[in-house]
C-alpha cells in the first residue's frame, strides 16, 4: 500500500508539473492582446525614436543603443504575465508582426527576425530560472538579455564593419536601455495590471491579492 501510494503522489506531481507548463486558452488570448497592443506601441515608436536619435548620435556613436529598449519590452511583460514556456518569444514576435504588418524602415521579415530574436534573448534568461522566479532582478535580466540578442543581431544586421569603440558603446547602451526600459518598468507595468484584478486569473494577480 505505500509503494502504491507513493508512486500514486510521484505521478500526480509529474502531472502538476506539466500543467503548470501547458498553455490555457486564456494564456493565448492574453498573450495575443499583449503581443498586439506591445505592437502598437512599437509603431509609435518608430516614429518618436527618430528625433532622440537624431541628439544622441553626434554626442557619442553607438549611444542611441540607449532608445532601443521600447522596442524589447513585449517579450518580458509577457513573460512576467504568462510564465509559460514561449511567452517571451510569442509576444516580441507577435508585436514585431504588427509593427511589420503596417510598415517601417527596417522591412517586414528583417523586423520580425529581430523581434524572434529579442524574445529569446528574454525567454533564455526565464528558461535559467526554471519559470519559477519573476521577480524584479530577473525582470531586468530578462529585459538585458533581450537586448543582448538584439544588439548582436543589430550589429550584425545593420551595423556591419562597425568599429570596437561602436560596437563596445551600442552594446553597452542597448543592455542598459533594456534592463531599465524593458524589464525593470515592465515588472512594474505586469504588478500594475494584477492590481487592477485584470490579472486575477494568473498567478501574478494571485500574488497581487495576497499582498493586499
Amino acid at each position: 500500500m505505500h509503494a502504491v501510494a507513493s508512486t500514486s503522489t510521484s505521478a500526480e506531481r509529474a502531472v502538476g508539473q506539466t500543467g503548470r507548463f501547458r498553455w490555457r486558452v486564456i494564456d493565448i488570448v492574453v498573450a495575443s492582446v499583449l503581443g498586439v497592443a506591445s505592437g502598437l506601441i512599437f509603431l509609435l515608436w518608430n516614429l518618436g525614436y527618430i528625433g532622440p536619435k537624431t541628439l544622441l548620435e553626434p554626442l557619442l556613436p553607438g549611444l542611441q543603443g540607449l532608445l532601443d529598449g521600447p522596442w524589447l519590452f513585449a517579450g518580458v511583460l509577457g513573460a512576467l504575465i504568462i510564465r509559460k514556456p514561449g511567452a517571451a518569444i510569442y509576444t516580441e514576435t507577435l508585436a514585431a508582426v504588427v509593427s511589420a504588418l503596417v510598415g517601417n524602415a527596417w522591412g517586414g521579415f528583417l523586423t520580425i527576425e529581430a523581434g524572434l530574436v529579442q524574445g529569446l534573448g528574454a525567454e533564455l534568461i526565464v528558461l535559467l530560472f526554471l519559470y519559477r522566479r519573476f521577480s524584479l532582478p530577473v525582470a531586468i535580466l530578462a529585459g538585458a538579455g533581450a537586448a543582448l540578442a538584439g544588439g548582436i543581431n543589430n550589429l550584425v544586421l545593420w551595423y556591419a564593419g562597425a568599429d570596437a569603440a561602436f560596437t563596445a558603446v551600442y552594446l553597452a547602451s542597448t543592455v542598459v536601455s533594456g534592463a531599465v526600459v524593458a524589464g525593470a518598468l515592465s515588472w512594474f507595468l505586469a504588478r500594475g495590471l494584477a492590481a487592477t484584478g485584470a490579472l486575477d486569473r494568473f498567478a501574478i494577480g494571485r500574488e497581487a491579492r495576497s499582498r493586499v
